[in-house]
């Protein structure tokens, strides 16, 4: 494609985030056409881009849109149906996270994808932050040597956010009310996932989630709301407070995720451990905090003898930068996710332009959100590991 690529947009209050990252690819994607419920957004959207075509029907968009590619950035639970829609219709798509809520909809996407040829990205925008990009490039580079071991969490005080202003649940609150496990696992498991090369060298093979009690997302109810309203009951809520997953792949690796949308604590999203044979990294605690690493014959001391010196991740960028964030870092910061949403828009257009695979495939796509059924089945059967699918079987036969 030698012009900018032509996206629709679905879901404008998220998509409209994205607008800081466009002003920066405007030689590789437009967006064309928005859909939303709200005619207040479109009227938004129509100010910050008098062209853009607008609708409040999903099926009127994929008929009668200008595009090429559909960005899915609706309600979690509506991605695989609207996703595979869009395929149907011929349009590439890229979806926010997760890509699918069921095993059904895992196949069923997978399918689609390859009987329709579209590409299909996840819009996994932690993958592409710069720490994570590093700790990738070291991975690669055999610098932990080799890693058996990796936790990542996504820890967000989300409780408001399941309420609308006159306080009835919104779709994060459906989503708690209704489901018991790891409902959230992409932000931890896609960095954990390109660092282990899950789908590539290795695969996840099977998976045991356990959750708390939801005390402190009732309490929140109570204290904001009044002890009368449903959700400050006991057992209101499905899920506990913390879910943790965890999770063996095929070459012996174990893998430990938490989602934790309600816990009261200081702001800090993410949390991630790198265990290799020749070095370690921790994230940091909070946004002031760097992260650390200590390898094996360049950081001061040995394990052995009880000298090892954790460092600043940052004493090693000028040896370690990942190449994109050090020729692009100066426009990625400027928009959301600590740069994830420039990439990903980036590397979907990439894709798409030059008819190659996108880095977040299908494949990567499901095998990563899977872990929302499993996890619930887990939970269900108390806290039994459950086996994961090999989703990807068939791409190492194409």
């Amino acid at each position: 494609m030698s012009k900018p690529l032509k996206l629709a947009v679905v879901g404008g209050r998220r998509g409209a985030s994205f607008n800081h990252a466009l002003a920066r690819l405007k030689e590789s994607v437009t967006f064309t056409a928005v859909c939303d419920l709200s005619e207040a957004m479109l009227a938004s959207w129509r100010t910050e881009h008098p062209d853009i075509q607008t609708f409040t029907s999903y099926d009127d968009l994929l008929e009668k849109a200008d595009c090429d590619a559909v960005f899915i950035c609706t309600p979690m639970l509506l991605h695989a149906g609207q996703s595979v829609k869009a395929l149907e219709a011929g349009k590439h798509v890229l979806s926010e996270v997760v890509a699918a809520a069921t095993l059904d909809e895992c196949w069923q996407l997978v399918e689609t994808v390859e009987r329709t040829g579209r590409a299909y990205m996840l819009a996994e925008n932690f993958c592409y932050m710069r720490p994570n990009m590093m700790v990738l490039n070291m991975v690669q580079g055999g610098v932990f040597g080799d890693v058996v071991y990796t936790e990542g969490a996504y820890i967000h005080d989300c409780r408001a956010l399941s309420f609308t202003p006159n306080n009835e649940l919104t779709w994060r609150g459906e989503l708690r009310r209704q489901f018991n496990g790891n409902l959230y696992p992409t932000h931890s498991l896609g960095p954990v996932s390109q660092w282990l090369g899950i789908n590539r060298r290795d695969r996840l093979v099977s998976t045991a989630t356990w959750t708390t009690p939801a005390v402190a997302a009732a309490a929140y109810v109570r204290e904001r709301l009044g002890p009368d309203h449903p959700g400050a009951a006991n057992g209101f809520w499905s899920p506990g407070d913390s879910a943790t997953t965890v999770i063996q792949t095929e070459r012996g690796a174990v893998i430990v995720l938490r989602v934790d949308w309600a816990s009261p604590r200081p702001h800090n999203m993410t949390h991630y451990v790198v265990q290799g044979t020749s070095g370690a990294y921790l994230s940091g605690r909070h946004d002031k905090e760097d992260p650390l690493v200590w390898i094996d014959g360049q950081s001061p001391g040995r394990s052995y003898d009880g000298k090892a010196q954790w460092e600043s991740l940052w004493s090693y960028a000028d040896r370690y930068e990942h190449p994109q964030w050090r020729e692009l870092g100066a426009d990625a910061t400027l928009s959301g996710h600590g740069g994830g949403d420039f990439f990903v828009l980036k590397a979907f257009c990439d894709a798409v332009q030059a008819g190659a695979t996108p880095p977040i495939d299908v494949y990567d796509a499901v095998t990563w959100s899977a872990i929302v059924p499993l996890s619930i089945e887990s939970v269900a059967k108390d806290n039994a590991p459950v086996a994961v699918p090999d989703f990807a079987r068939r791409r190492k036969t194409r």
